[in-house]
């Protein structure tokens, strides 16, 4: 049986006594599925998660997370601790699981060719590319073992390649892991690839969306056949003529 890990009830949010940033939202998210949400710049998004990690609460309406205590968090800004090298930070979630520093280090830096980091394990933040910050700030999420994690545009600052590359690594460890993703993103293509569902919202402030189901035999298939890729980019454009008929009223 799918259980429900988290539920948004009629829920409303404003800060202080500017108008609402989210208003009478409802849906579920259950276990164990990526979800990606889509949506414009500054509509409210960060506002979502934030809500959702119990940094906000809502005016209004109900919010039930089962994951409580056990939320990773990825924002648009990396948030890399600048006073620790590279290597220290994407090693910190190991630590706070309980490993000891060496150990959590020999961990880390076993990713740091996948990712693409190698040569910038004792360099600090901001030696860094934007995009090279972007890559330590996800892998250092996606190394906590949180049951919910929350990705607010991971890969929006990589080249195409890297971020083909940083999907196959995504889709591996959900596999592996089984764990829920809510996953913020600008790109189509990216969110019917890695997502089992699509919430879209033309509106502002957030409330009503239409939701898209990604047919199964789409889902984290990096792979595909001649069909399947027309069967994604029909997909693809009934999505983008939502968006743009949705902003043309």
């Amino acid at each position: 049986m799918v259980k429900e890990l988290l539920t948004f009830e009629e829920v409303s949010f404003a800060y202080s006594s500017s108008s609402p940033v989210i208003e009478r939202l409802s849906f579920t998210v259950f276990e164990n599925e990526i979800v990606a949400i889509l949506a414009k710049s500054g509509s409210g998004k960060s506002t979502l998660f934030r809500l959702i990690t119990g940094l906000e609460s809502p005016d209004q309406g109900t919010i039930v997370c089962h994951a409580q205590g056990k939320i990773g968090y990825m924002p648009q800004q990396d948030l890399l601790l600048p006073w620790l090298t590279i290597l220290e930070n994407v090693s910190l979630p190991l630590e706070i699981q309980g490993k000891d520093k060496k150990e959590a280090k020999i961990i880390a830096a076993s990713f740091f060719n996948r990712f693409g980091l190698v040569g910038t394990e004792s360099l600090y933040p901001d030696a860094l590319s934007g995009g090279m910050r972007q890559r330590a700030a996800f892998l250092r999420a996606t190394l906590t073992s949180e049951t919910l994690l929350l990705l607010d545009e991971p890969f929006a600052s990589l080249d195409s390649l890297t971020k083909t590359s940083m999907h196959r690594w995504l889709v591996s460890m959900w596999e592996k892991e089984k764990r829920t993703l809510l996953l913020v993103t600008h790109d189509i293509e990216e969110a019917l690839l890695l997502s089992d569902r699509l919430f879209i919202f033309t509106n502002q402030p957030l409330h009503g969306f239409t939701e898209v189901q990604v047919p199964p035999d789409l889902r984290r298939k990096m792979e595909t056949t001649e069909e399947m890729e027309q069967h994604r980019s029909s997909l693809k454009k009934d999505i983008r003529a939502l968006l743009i008929e949705e902003s043309l009223r």
